[in-house]
């Protein structure tokens, strides 16, 4: 028997390579786990919709946990099994507390599941802009008007950690606050929803336990992830509170750390 029966893997800095492209090794090796049995589960902060990037590297679509765990994704029917959002009282609370803690602070939402993105326009939008479920908000109440799974601040004033701390301190608890980038741009969900909880929650209704999952990340939103999988395997290009926690280190996402780490685990 393998010595794990499924395989977590952060996206971005971790399964794919800088250019955003899967290499044929990493294509290579999850067709062999699939034929093997061991199936393989997306767990990211990206939204549904920027999904259909690796997926058309593929030869057949991987189940995702997307926004941080806030949305549960099924490919083959194109169906959100599971959806934890921000209510819009819980928006209301958090964008009024951040606008007062930082006064230059731009915010934008993920609604319909991550189908679609509104953003203030002093957002600096810097890819997406041609999709037709992406646009600018006509007011500043729109921005609070639905439930959204996943709430995003930024400003120019702050580091990436010193940002991501300040909003973390400032909404003390009331909703859980991450980073996964090299700005200061720090992503919000509803408390307690995390890639832990997200891939908790299908693993449970696929009959896995944290036992059997090996975990790859490479930032602080995959923190949770690491903590709760069976192994925790961090990027050799990962943040250093990543590399910390982790029980290993493997080679970085553009030397395939990933497809290198599990040919060795998996004797492939």
């Amino acid at each position: 028997m393998p010595p794990f029966r499924l395989v977590a893997s952060d996206i971005d800095g971790t399964l794919i390579r800088t250019d955003g492209t899967l290499s044929p090794r990493t294509i290579g090796v999850l067709d062999q786990l699939y034929t093997r049995g061991v199936p393989t589960v997306l767990v990211t902060g990206r939204p549904v919709r920027w999904l259909r990037q690796l997926y058309d590297q593929m030869a057949e679509p991987l189940p995702a946990v997307c926004a941080n765990g806030a949305v549960v994704y099924d490919p083959d029917t194109d169906e959100i099994l599971r959806a934890a959002p921000l209510t819009v009282e819980l928006l209301m609370d958090v964008t009024r507390q951040l606008r007062e803690a930082v006064p230059d602070v731009a915010l934008a939402v993920e609604v319909e599941d991550g189908r679609s993105f509104w953003y203030e326009e002093k957002w600096p939008l810097r890819w997406d802009g041609e999709h037709k479920q992406v646009r600018v908000l006509a007011s500043p109440e729109e921005l609070t008007s639905v439930p959204a799974v996943k709430l995003l601040a930024r400003s120019a004033s702050y580091g990436p950690d010193d940002f991501a701390e300040l909003v973390s301190r400032t909404l003390g608890g009331i909703a859980e606050a991450t980073h996964s980038s090299s700005s200061a741009l720090v992503e919000i969900s509803a408390a307690g929803v995390t890639k832990a909880a997200g891939l908790a929650w299908l693993c449970e209704r696929e009959g896995f336990t944290a036992e059997d999952v090996v975990a790859f990340g490479d930032m602080p939103n995959d923190l949770p992830l690491l903590a709760w999988a069976g192994r925790s395997v961090a990027m050799s290009n990962a943040h250093p509170a990543v590399r910390e926690v982790a029980d290993e280190v493997t080679l970085t996402n553009d030397e395939d750390g990933v497809a290198v780490y599990l040919e060795k685990l998996f004797d492939l």
